[in-house]
């Protein structure tokens, strides 16, 4: 196996890593989310994470001084992007159904696509583009716009989308110059800071009117965590400190456009969470629509694989 295939591999089976993880933190997000509010869980799970990663995954890459960086404005585009990606998709994940969140979600990979050929100038072949197209139709059977099963809620996981795969686009461009530890360090620290905001000037609930559940869980009044759920949101800190790791990682290592489709298992993930833990069974719209999004992905990497084709390195940026 060649250096460079070696490093593809470690970079899929991270991302593969990533979706499981964070698929058990949106789990414990949607568990709560009717007891405690967002700011509150974000805090803690932050809290959490930022120790687990100065606690071991910043000593295994070199210590204190990998966090150091020459491209802090870079860091805090992640990190803006990254926190209105959370805001959206765990507001969405609140007041709907897990699979049906998580399916709308996987829009991710397909701007990413796009995404890296505008910024990152890589190149995407033709079976790529289709998948593109195929998956946003799939995207557009779940959501159903225009019909009466159509809820306005599932807009907020398509922008959370939309967040997350900027995100995943300045990770691949920063990710040359900085180590998986200092990606994940930076939209940690700005989650702890802008949380902390958060909960300092609207913890007293008083903006939270039980006219909207998604309004709710945002400006919910902070409640201390009962005894028995701490073990939930330690878990949820540890596990998310990894899950970023583990993004970051792989799109520090691989080419974005073929990362996206394997953060897919997060899907048959949410399908099973929901069923055990929340007795939600996806209709047959949602199967249909992930179906789609999901085989496209799949289908598209196959090909490429298939053509022999090693995935293209971006090109590099005009210096003028």
């Amino acid at each position: 196996m060649s250096g460079e295939v070696r490093v593809n591999v470690l970079g899929l089976l991270a991302a593969m890593g990533a979706g499981i993880c964070f698929s058990v933190i949106d789990v414990v997000f949607k568990f709560f989310s009717g007891d405690y509010p967002l700011y509150q869980m974000v805090l803690i799970r932050s809290v959490v994470a930022m120790v687990v990663l100065l606690a071991v995954f910043v000593p295994l890459e070199g210590g204190v001084q990998v966090l150091r960086t020459r491209q802090p404005r870079l860091h805090m585009a992640r990190s803006f992007a990254v926190l209105c990606a959370n805001l959206f998709f765990f507001t969405g994940l609140a007041v709907m159904p897990l699979a049906e969140a998580v399916a709308i979600a996987f829009a991710t990979p397909l701007i990413v696509t796009a995404l890296s050929v505008l910024f990152l100038r890589e190149r995407v072949g033709p079976w790529r583009w289709g998948a593109v197209f195929a998956g946003f139709l799939g995207v557009l059977v779940i959501m159903r716009p225009g019909t009466e099963a159509f809820q306005p809620a599932a807009v907020l996981p398509l922008l959370g989308a939309c967040g997350y795969a900027t995100l995943h686009v300045l990770t691949r461009r920063a990710g040359g110059a900085d180590r998986g530890a200092t990606l994940t360090f930076y939209p940690l620290l700005a989650f702890l800071v802008v949380s902390a905001l958060v909960g300092l000037t609207l913890g007293d609930g008083r903006f939270a009117s039980g006219d909207s559940a998604a309004l709710d869980f945002i400006l919910r009044e902070w409640r201390w965590p009962a005894p028995e759920h701490w073990k939930y949101f330690l878990a949820m800190g540890v596990v998310g400190s990894i899950g970023g790791y583990l993004t970051a990682q792989a799109y520090r290592l691989c080419e974005a456009g073929l990362v996206a489709p394997f953060e897919y298992i997060a899907m048959p993930m949410a399908v099973l969470w929901g069923v055990l833990i929340f007795g939600e069974w996806p209709d047959k719209a949602v199967w249909a629509g992930s179906g789609l999004i999901i085989g496209a992905g799949l289908v598209s990497v196959w090909r490429e694989t298939r053509r022999g084709r090693t995935p293209s390195r971006p090109r590099p940026r005009s210096q003028s």
